[in-house]
C-alpha cells in the first residue's frame, strides 16, 4: 500500500493545484464505445504512456529536478563558506562547470528526455479534437453529426477522464454518378472500365472511396498510354443539400477530369490528354551524368538502339530482356516500373535513369534509358568477433572478390574465403595454444539474371518481369578441433523468381552436400553426455576380468572409467556381441548409444531437390500489421535411387547403398512457417508464429542426417531452454545436442515501448521435437499419437530491447513454465524463479 501511495503522489508532482491529469480518453458514437485506433489517433491529448499499467516515463520525468540551476545555487550558498572552499579546491571556472555537469544538470535533462511530461487537460485542445472527430465522420457520410465532450473527475483526486460523444445521425448515400471529362480519349478509357469503380449508386458516401477512385483512375490512365497524366486533374463534386435531415439523404457525385495543365515562363496552358506510343527506344550503356553523348557508337537490335563507347561490353539480348518498353506499344507505367526493377536487380549498373521525350507534333514518345556501369571488379573484407557455447572468443576474417558482367550477359561472380580462429576450453581439445580451434573455407557463387536451363525455354512460364535468377554455387569448409573435425563440400543449382512484390518462388534443382568426419574416434570426447551415460552402465562391469583392459583410473580419482576411444568401443562391442551376460535394459541402452555414434560419426551424402514458396503482405519496414507464410518441400536420394536401378551400387554391411563408399540419404521433408503481426496501437505489437516441420526417412535411410534434423531451444525458438537442450519428447538432456525429425513450435510475443529507444516484451514459447518413423525406439522421445502433444513444453518470460534503427539488440529471460521432462506432478512452475531463468542474447526480433 505504501508503494502504491508513493507512486500515486509522484504522478501528480508536476500537476498544478488547479489542473487535472488526463487518465483516459473514451469515444462514443450514438452511445456505442469506439475502440478503433485510427479514430483515437485523432485526439490531440493522449494520457501518459504506461508500461504494463505503470506510468514509468511520467515518473522518470518527475524524478528530474524542476530547476537544477536554482537547486545547485541554493545548495552552493546554503553554507556561508561552501562556495569559497570549492573555489579554493577547484577554481571558480570549475565550480561554474560543476553546475552544468551531468550529475547536477545533465542528469535532470536526461531524465526529462527519456521521460514524459504530465498530460494536463486542456479544454481548448479537447474542442479541437471534437473538430477532428466531426470531420472524420463527415468523411464517412455523416454530414450532420454533433459532438460534445464531458470531463469525469469523480474517481480520483486531481485526475480526470474525457468522454467524447458523437451523435452521427443518418448517413448520406450516393444517388447517381455523373462525369465531366474534357479529353475524349480519357472519356473512352473511363467508359470501358467504369464497372471497376469504387463508387456505386446506393453506397454510403465515403471520402476514402473517392480517394481510392482517384488512385484507380490515375493508375488506369497511366497504364493505357497517357504517360503524363496528373492526378491533380481529377476532382469530385458532391451535388445536393448536405443540410437535409431525414431518411432519404442522397447526393449526386460528379467526376471532373480536366485537361493537362502546363506552366511555361509566360503563362499556364492546357491541352487534351492523349494516348502515347513509343516510336524509338535508346539504350545508353556507358552513360555519364555530365550528359555528353559525343563519340558514341551504336547498333540496332530488335527495335532497340544501343549506344556504347569504344566497345559494347554487354550482349544486346541481356540488355533488352531487362526492358519491358517496346517499340510501337502504348506507354504503360507498369512497364516502366518493371524495367527499373529488373535493371536494378542485374547489380551491374548504378541507379538507372529512364527519360521520355515527347514528340510535339504527334502522340509519340522516345525512351532514353541511361545506364551507368558499376566497377567491373570490387573487393571486400569482413572482420568479426564472436562468442558462442563452443568458443569463448572467436575471430573471423572474410575476404571477397566480385566480378560483374562476367560473360557479357550481366552475370555476376563472387568468390569469398573465410578463416575463423577460436579459443575454447573444451576438455576434448588437447591443443594448449590460446587459439586452439580453426575453421576455414571458401565459396564461389555465380548469379545469372535469367532462368538458365539448356534445351528449355522458360520465358513464357516465367516472364522477365518476375525477375528470374539462376544461382550456381560451390563451397567447402574445413574444421580443426571442432567436434569431429568435419570437412564439408556443397554444390547448389537453384532458381528463384517473384511474380509480385509479395510472392517469391525458389527451386533448388540440385542441392548436394557431402560431409566427411575426419576424426570419428573423438566422438566420446566431444559428446560427453553420451559417454557419461555409457560409463555409468560400464561401472556395473568393472570387476569383470574379460573387460578390465577397457578401463583406466584417472589421476586424482579412485573410480575406474572407460578409456576413450578404445575402451568405449571395446565395451560396446562386448555388450552387443553378447560376450558378457548383460540384462536387456543395458543391451538396449548400449545399442541406442552405438546407433547414435554411428549416425553422428558416419560420413553423409545428401543429394536433394527442394521448392520454397514465400508470401507476405508487408507494405514497408514500419508496417506492424502483416503476415508472412513460408512453405518448403524437400526430397533427397530419389535421383540416386533411380540410378541404382540401372547401375549396381556397392552396399554396406547393413545393406545400405553406397556412392563413393558413403551411404546416401533418402528422405522427404516439409515445413510450414506462418507469422502474423497485429498492431495494437501505434507503438504496441502482438506477434505470433507457428511452425511445423517433419522429415521422414525411407529407402536407403532409417534416420535423418544431423544437418537436416530439427532442434529446440535458443534465442529464436523456446527461450526457456538453451539451444539443443529441449526434447526430444519428454526426455531431458539425453545427449549433448538433442535433435529429432519432427518439430512443432508456437510463439506469442507482446512488444511495447518503455522509454525512448528502449522496448520491452512479454512472451510465451511452446513446442518440442520428437522422433517419428525412424530408428529411435525410446517411447519418451517418439511421437506416437495425439497423446504425445502433452510433451509440448511451455516457456514464458520477458525481454528488453534497444532499437538502434538499423538493428535491434535483444536480451530475453525465459522460465520453464511447463517442463515435460519432469514427473507429472512437478511439470508446472518447477523452475519458475530468477535463479533458473535462461538468458538469451539476440540481434533483431525472433520473428
Amino acid at each position: 500500500m505504501l508503494v502504491i501511495a508513493m507512486t500515486s503522489c509522484n504522478a501528480l508532482k508536476r500537476v498544478g493545484d488547479n489542473e487535472l491529469l488526463l487518465t483516459k480518453n473514451t469515444i462514443y458514437t450514438d452511445s456505442v464505445k469506439v475502440n478503433n485506433e485510427d479514430v483515437h489517433s485523432l485526439i490531440f491529448q493522449k494520457p501518459n504512456s504506461t508500461v504494463l499499467g505503470y506510468p514509468l516515463r511520467l515518473n522518470l520525468y518527475n524524478l528530474a529536478k524542476k530547476d537544477p540551476d536554482s537547486s545547485y545555487k541554493a545548495w552552493l550558498h546554503k553554507k556561508e563558506k561552501r562556495e569559497q572552499r570549492l573555489i579554493n579546491l577547484l577554481s571558480k571556472k570549475q565550480v561554474e562547470r560543476l553546475g552544468e555537469s551531468f550529475l547536477v544538470k545533465g542528469y535532470s535533462v536526461w531524465l526529462k528526455n527519456i521521460g514524459e511530461a504530465p498530460v494536463v487537460i486542456d479544454t481548448s485542445r479537447a474542442r479541437r479534437s471534437l473538430q477532428r472527430l466531426s470531420a472524420y465522420y463527415k468523411s464517412k457520410g455523416y454530414f450532420n453529426n454533433n459532438t460534445s465532450f464531458v470531463l469525469d473527475s469523480s474517481r480520483r483526486k486531481q485526475r480526470a477522464a474525457i468522454d467524447y460523444n458523437i451523435t452521427l445521425g443518418e448517413p448520406y448515400k450516393i444517388d447517381s454518378l455523373q462525369r465531366s471529362i474534357s479529353s475524349p480519349q480519357l472519356d473512352s478509357i473511363h467508359l470501358l472500365n467504369v464497372t471497376d469503380s469504387y463508387l456505386k449508386s446506393g453506397n454510403q458516401i465515403n471520402l476514402e472511396d473517392l480517394s481510392n477512385e482517384r488512385e484507380r483512375l490515375t493508375e488506369l490512365f497511366r497504364n493505357t498510354g497517357v504517360y503524363n497524366f496528373q492526378e491533380s486533374s481529377i476532382s469530385f463534386d458532391l451535388v445536393g443539400d448536405t443540410t437535409k435531415i431525414g431518411t432519404n439523404q442522397k447526393l449526386d457525385i460528379l467526376l471532373n477530369i480536366e485537361d493537362l495543365n502546363k506552366r511555361t515562363d509566360n503563362a499556364l496552358t492546357s491541352s487534351e490528354y492523349k494516348v502515347h506510343t513509343f516510336k524509338k527506344i535508346n539504350i545508353y550503356t556507358d552513360y555519364s551524368f555530365n550528359g555528353l553523348t559525343d563519340s558514341l557508337q551504336s547498333i540496332d537490335y530488335n527495335d532497340f538502339t544501343i549506344y556504347y563507347k569504344d566497345r559494347l561490353r554487354y550482349k544486346p539480348k541481356a540488355l533488352t530482356d531487362a526492358i519491358f518498353i517496346k517499340k510501337d506499344s502504348i506507354y504503360k507505367e507498369i512497364d516502366r516500373i518493371r524495367t527499373h526493377r529488373q535493371i536494378s536487380n542485374l547489380n551491374t549498373f548504378k541507379y538507372p535513369n529512364i527519360e521520355f521525350v515527347e514528340d510535339s507534333t504527334e502522340a509519340k514518345l522516345t525512351a532514353n534509358i541511361h545506364l551507368s556501369p558499376r566497377p567491373r571488379y570490387s573487393l571486400g573484407i569482413d572482420f568479426d568477433v564472436t562468442h558462442s557455447n563452443i568458443q569463448f572468443l572467436g575471430l573471423g576474417f572474410s575476404p571477397s572478390l566480385q566480378a560483374r558482367n562476367l560473360f557479357k550477359g550481366a552475370e555476376n561472380l563472387s568468390i569469398s574465403g573465410r578463416i575463423n580462429m577460436g579459443a575454447s576450453k573444451d576438455p576434448s581439445i588437447v591443443d594448449n595454444r590460446f587459439f586452439n580451434i580453426l575453421e576455414f573455407g571458401g565459396d564461389i557463387n555465380l548469379n545469372i539474371p535469367r532462368i538458365w536451363m539448356p534445351l528449355f525455354n522458360t520465358t513464357k512460364l516465367i516472364p522477365n518481369y518476375m525477375v528470374p535468377q539462376t544461382k550456381i554455387s560451390l563451397g567447402t569448409s574445413f574444421q580443426q578441433n571442432i567436434g569431429l573435425d568435419k570437412e564439408t563440400f556443397n554444390a547448389i543449382l537453384g532458381y528463384n523468381w517473384s511474380p509480385t512484390d509479395h510472392k517469391k518462388n525458389t527451386i533448388e534443382l540440385l542441392n548436394v552436400q557431402f560431409v566427411r568426419n575426419v576424426n570419428p574416434d573423438r566422438f566420446f570426447s566431444v559428446y560427453q553426455n553420451t559417454f557419461n551415460k555409457l560409463d555409468r552402465i560400464a561401472n556395473s562391469y568393472q570387476n569383470n576380468p574379460s573387460l578390465s583392459e577397457f578401463y583406466e583410473t584417472p589421476e586424482g580419482s579412485t573410480e575406474p572409467r572407460l578409456i576413450i576411444p578404445e575402451g568405449a568401443s571395446g565395451f560396446t562391442k562386448a555388450i552387443l556381441n553378447k560376450e558378457v551376460n548383460a540384462p536387456l535394459i543395458h543391451f538396449n541402452e548400449v545399442s541406442s548409444i552405438e546407433e547414435r555414434r554411428k549416425r553422428l560419426s558416419e560420413n553423409n551424402l545428401i543429394f536433394a531437390s527442394n521448392y520454397t514458396y514465400n508470401k507476405n503482405n508487408k507494405i514497408s519496414l514500419t508496417d506492424n500489421d502483416f503476415y508472412q507464410f513460408r512453405f518448403k518441400l524437400e526430397s533427397a536420394g530419389n535421383l540416386l535411387s533411380g540410378i541404382s536401378n540401372l547401375i549396381s551400387f556397392d552396399k554396406s554391411e547393413n545393406n545400405k547403398k553406397l556412392v563413393f563408399g558413403v551411404p546416401y540419404s533418402q528422405y522427404i521433408k516439409t515445413e510450414f512457417d506462418y507469422i502474423q503481426h497485429w498492431s495494437i496501437s501505434s507503438d504496441e505489437v502482438l506477434a505470433f508464429r507457428s511452425f511445423f516441420g517433419i522429415a521422414i526417412p525411407y529407402g536407403n535411410s532409417d534416420n535423418i542426417p544431423f544437418a537436416r534434423s530439427y532442434f529446440a531451444g535458443g534465442s529464436n525458438d523456446n527461450r526457456a531452454w538453451l539451444p539443443y537442450s529441449l526434447g526430444p519428447g519428454r526426455t531431458q538432456d539425453v545427449n549433448d545436442f538433442n535433435e529429432a525429425n519432427l518439430k512443432i513450435a508456437l510463439n506469442l510475443e507482446y512488444r511495447f515501448p518503455i522509454a525512448g529507444n528502449i522496448k520491452g516484451a512479454l512472451f510465451a514459447d511452446a513446442g518440442n521435437i520428437w522422433n517419428v518413423l525412424d530408428n529411435v525406439q525410446d517411447e519418451a522421445a517418439t511421437f506416437n499419437n495425439f497423446d504425445s502433444l502433452a510433451d509440448i513444453a511451455l516457456g514464458t518470460g520477458l525481454g528488453i530491447r534497444y532499437d538502434f534503427s538499423y538493428f535491434v539488440f535483444r536480451l530475453d529471460m525465459g522460465f520453464k513454465t511447463y517442463n515435460p521432462a519432469e514427473e507429472n506432478s512437478k511439470r508446472w512452475f518447477r523452475d519458475y524463479n530468477l535463479a533458473n531463468g535462461v538468458f538469451n542474447i539476440g540481434i533483431n526480433y525472433p520473428f
